[in-house]
């Protein structure tokens, strides 16, 4: 595994760990729909990619012309 995939894999750890840790101790309710569930998605996507290699993100961005 390179060293940008552990990041992202350790950032997207973090992200989902922190929520998860707010939740538990009462100080955020994840029981509601709010913004933090898109955190949330950000946490998981960042954690996958960091395990797959892929990144849906990637893809939409190269089809539109990024290198």
């Amino acid at each position: 595994m390179t060293a940008q995939r552990l990041t992202m894999t350790l950032a997207g750890l973090f992200i989902i760990l922190s929520l998860v840790l707010g939740h538990v101790m009462g100080q955020l309710n994840l029981g509601h729909m709010s913004w933090l569930w898109f955190t949330a998605f950000v946490g998981v996507n960042l954690f996958q990619s960091g395990i797959t290699g892929f990144c849906p993100l990637t893809k939409i961005l190269k089809v539109f012309g990024a290198k």
